[in-house]
């Protein structure tokens, strides 16, 4: 709802600010306080130092970083192939068909994320896929966690798509697969780069499941934030947690960077 008054304004400043600064903004600042200190006596952290950081960035911490930025980007293409895939393929459904398509792909949405990656773990402990204690079990829970998003942002933009565009190019004598690369793909990039930043950042944050699959050699940095904070070492942890957003953010602004590119062509 749109705000006119001067007196309006500022009391939908005041309740965004007792909302979000109590919820949001001082769990992430308690984070970023408690990585450069060195212990906690009173009120807040204490004992400046960037020891933990030199820590987080190198070594187990760095691997476990790029495990974590393979595993997502992975994710991430998989789901917006099968996603797209899907959304294009309900869209020339009708009822039922479409329906039901629709439910199966957000079913995963339906149960925790820990069910899922039992789910995973228990279909593929057996030949003839035998993933179990491999990275591709990770890739494909957290494919199987984000692609319901995928689909359903490309499914909304789909039906927002003005079908004028590739009435005119089949008009014109365009082949069907013609239309859908050089028409209609294009109009859907903006919606395509969003979902892609979306999947990569549940991706980067997932947890429940991975705890489940991962293997000693493939262990993202989720990972690590939870076996340091739960030993103890919650300064440490807090760092990982930071660098693990910093990641995230920093992905999350290139692809924000591309869509608005995109949504310029």
């Amino acid at each position: 709802m749109l705000v006119h008054s001067r007196s309006g304004r500022r009391a939908s400043w005041l309740v965004f600010a007792v909302l979000f600064v109590p919820l949001f903004a001082v769990p992430l600042l308690v984070i970023v306080a408690a990585s450069f200190s060195t212990h906690w006596s009173g009120a807040f952290p204490s004992g400046p130092t960037t020891e933990h950081y030199a820590a987080a960035v190198r070594g187990e911490s760095l691997q476990a970083l790029t495990t974590s930025l393979v595993t997502a980007v992975a994710a991430s293409l998989l789901a917006l192939t099968l996603g797209t895939w899907a959304a294009l393929a309900a869209a020339a459904l009708r009822g039922r068909g479409r329906r039901i398509l629709d439910a199966l792909f957000v079913l995963p949405l339906a149960v925790p994320s820990v069910v899922v990656g039992l789910a995973v773990l228990v279909a593929f402990s057996r030949p003839p896929l035998l993933l179990n204690g491999t990275r591709w079990i990770v890739i494909l829970a957290h494919t199987v966690l984000v692609t319901a998003f995928a689909h359903q942002s490309v499914s909304a933009a789909i039906r927002r798509l003005d079908p004028m565009y590739e009435q005119a190019a089949a008009g014109l004598g365009a082949r069907p697969s013609y239309v859908l690369l050089r028409v209609r793909l294009p109009l859907l990039l903006p919606s395509l780069s969003a979902a892609a930043g979306l999947c990569f950042a549940l991706s980067m944050g997932e947890l429940s499941a991975t705890m489940m699959l991962y293997p000693p050699d493939w262990t993202p940095l989720p990972v690590l934030v939870f076996t340091a904070t739960d030993r103890g070492s919650l300064f440490i942890g807090s760092a990982l947690a930071v660098v693990l957003m910093a990641a995230t953010l920093l992905v999350l602004l290139a692809v924000s960077r591309i869509r608005t590119k995109a949504s310029y062509r």
